[in-house]
């Protein structure tokens, strides 16, 4: 019987490994090298499976760097990303762990009354009845980490993909408190101290908390731009409508406009002149340009109009019918964040050299965006922020790099010859 309970543990124990490994890819996918998933299918029972004793240094260092260096090397995205599912998932697993293991120690003794020694002197029936807490242990474990992942895997997915640099810091400022918490309680407290379980406890629901505020965080954001966007598109459109008009109005009267022309066939400084006030009638309308894309319609409307403003030479040669694949808000966060850059950069340079070009198409199975900016011969790119206020602003390269590798996207940004060259390779699906 004690060898049949054992091969039940045995599966128990690895079902518990993949639900993790199930529960940390749905927040931070593995990599795509088949070798590396191999290798964290192999190594996530000895993560997670970490056994946690009372005063136990050891292990709870052991655990902390080995779930760290599974987490660096097994799964994608940015650092702070990998930082916040380290401080995520450590307190769950000690305190789980922990109390699965402490409890089942506690009802063991209490029903056997068994001495804590000579465990190899015990008897059969004492043995099998050790053998079955260990392994009913093992199920509540593997059933509470299937129901976290139940609950959870709605508010994991897609969280890392929206939240900036910022954001996480500040979840990860909250996320300290359960981590500092069940460490400390863990080693420093004494086995016999019963206050150990409400904060193991604690710890766990506080970990959760922090998903689901991250969550909340990455719902307000996305809600927040969603307005945002309809707002643009209203404006958008209302433009349309008063630039249509008055296009309409230009061309109803421009058989009026060539007679007066002729008019004034002999007094040429007029004649440049009605020309000059015709141009900047429907230099407007100019401004629109159609990119396949309706979003990245607006976006590139309203750059152009802030680098017009600003006295910049603004051109865009844009295809993107094919990226329509790509969420909204990404297609704002790389080209918004794009173009402000270019366009702060621009600012520091005289009129005549004032120069923004985008390009972007559909080659083969890529989408290929190139923007170029000119740029002090001696300047270099910055990952960060010249804005004195740095909450708010900055790590706009950071934040494009996620939204491309959200789409396994490579981006690149190189200064060189007095210019900035943004560089991103997107394959279509």
């Amino acid at each position: 019987m004690i060898w049949l309970l054992d091969i039940v543990a045995y599966l128990l124990a690895w079902g518990y490994a993949l639900v993790f490994l199930g529960i940390l890819h749905t927040f931070l996918p593995l990599r795509k090298n088949w070798l590396l998933r191999a290798a964290a299918f192999l190594t996530v029972r000895t993560v997670a499976d970490v056994t946690i004793f009372s005063n136990d240094l050891a292990n709870l260092l052991g655990a902390l760097l080995g779930l760290a260096a599974f987490i660096i090397v097994f799964h994608q995205g940015q650092w702070v990303e990998k930082l916040t599912a380290i401080l995520f998932f450590y307190p769950s697993v000690i305190a789980v762990n922990y109390l699965m293991q402490d409890t089942g120690r506690r009802i063991f003794f209490g029903l056997t009354h068994a001495p804590s020694s000579a465990s190899d002197q015990r008897s059969y029936e004492v043995l099998l009845i050790s053998t079955a807490i260990h392994t009913a242990s093992l199920l509540v474990r593997l059933l509470f980490w299937a129901a976290a992942w139940w609950f959870l895997k709605k508010y994991l997915r897609g969280i890392a993909s929206h939240l900036t640099v910022k954001m996480w810091l500040v979840v990860n400022t909250l996320m300290l408190a359960p981590f500092v918490a069940i460490f400390t309680i863990i080693y420093f407290m004494p086995d016999e101290i019963m206050i150990v379980y409400p904060i193991c406890v604690a710890s766990i629901f506080s970990s959760f908390g922090c998903i689901y505020l991250a969550s909340y965080i990455c719902e307000s954001f996305k809600t927040a731009y969603h307005a945002q966007e309809l707002e643009m598109k209203q404006n958008y459109y209302m433009e349309r409508m008063q630039d249509e008009g008055r296009v309409r109005s230009i061309y109803h009267d421009l058989k009026n406009h060539l007679l007066v022309f002729q008019a004034q066939s002999g007094n040429g400084q007029e004649v440049q002149k009605s020309i000059g006030v015709l141009q900047n009638q429907i230099q407007q309308y100019e401004n629109y340009r159609y990119t396949g894309n309706e979003v990245l319609d607006i976006i590139i409307r309203d750059k152009s109009k802030t680098a017009q403003s600003k006295q910049i030479d603004f051109s865009a040669v844009i295809s993107f019918e094919d990226g329509g694949f790509i969420e909204p808000l990404d297609v704002s966060t790389i080209f918004g964040n794009a173009l402000d850059n270019a366009i702060e950069a621009s600012e520091k340079l005289p009129e005549t050299q004032r120069l923004i070009t985008v390009k972007a198409s559909r080659i083969r199975d890529m989408l290929a965006v190139v923007i170029e900016n000119n740029a002090p011969p001696d300047s270099a790119p910055i990952e960060g922020t010249t804005k004195k206020d740095t909450f708010f602003h900055g790590f706009g390269l950071s934040n494009i790099k996620s939204a491309v590798e959200k789409y396994d996207g490579q981006c690149s940004i190189k200064a060189e010859k007095g210019k900035f060259i943004l560089k991103i390779v997107i394959p279509v699906p």
